[in-house]
């Protein structure tokens, strides 16, 4: 099983990236391909510039999306929505294939320094992403990042923990990998 990881977020300190990286501790046994934003920097997206053409990052997006099976990502949320990074990687290859995410099953997941870790950006994707074929079959929020994860050991609430490892547990049985 061929599986694509990615956080919504440039950031070099992204605690997005450390909870993806911290889930695909559980598959470690399939191919992982965990992608950096930061590799497809474009244009901001606008209708003007698109008449000129799509940039190949975007393109590259999309197969990336295409060459796996699964989905694992983590969305960072600015200001209450996703972080503009995120956002034009999706505006522009929406606008080459409105199927973005090509019905690939997808963990979703969000955290936040906050203590509503993320779940406005959740909210918003869970309502938008299957308009775009996201397979949603679980999702998980983690508050309080730095109260509830360590580097080291990663989730470190253990009420949280357990949640969290059931739904990887369910994830895995719906993908038929259990």
């Amino acid at each position: 099983m061929k599986i694509l990881a990615f956080a919504g977020s440039t950031s070099s300190t992204s605690i997005n990236r450390e909870l993806v990286k911290f889930v695909l501790k559980d598959f470690q046994q399939e191919e992982i391909n965990l992608i950096d934003l930061n590799n497809f920097d474009m244009p901001v997206f606008s209708v003007d510039r698109e008449k000129k053409g799509f940039p190949d990052e975007a393109h590259n997006f999309l197969k990336v999306i295409e060459d796996c099976d699964v989905i694992i990502c983590s969305l960072a949320e600015h200001n209450r929505s996703y972080s503009a990074a995120f956002k034009n990687v999706f505006d522009w290859a929406s606008r080459i294939n409105v199927k973005v995410f090509q019905n690939k099953p997808m963990f979703l997941m969000t955290t936040s320094p906050g203590g509503f870790g993320g779940g406005n950006v959740m909210n918003t994707a869970r309502t938008f992403f299957p308009q775009f074929e996201a397979d949603i079959k679980e999702t998980f929020s983690l508050p309080k990042f730095y109260e509830n994860f360590d580097l080291e050991n990663g989730v470190i609430n253990p009420e949280m923990l357990k949640d969290l490892q059931t739904k990887i547990e369910n994830f895995k049985k719906q993908i038929g990998n259990s």
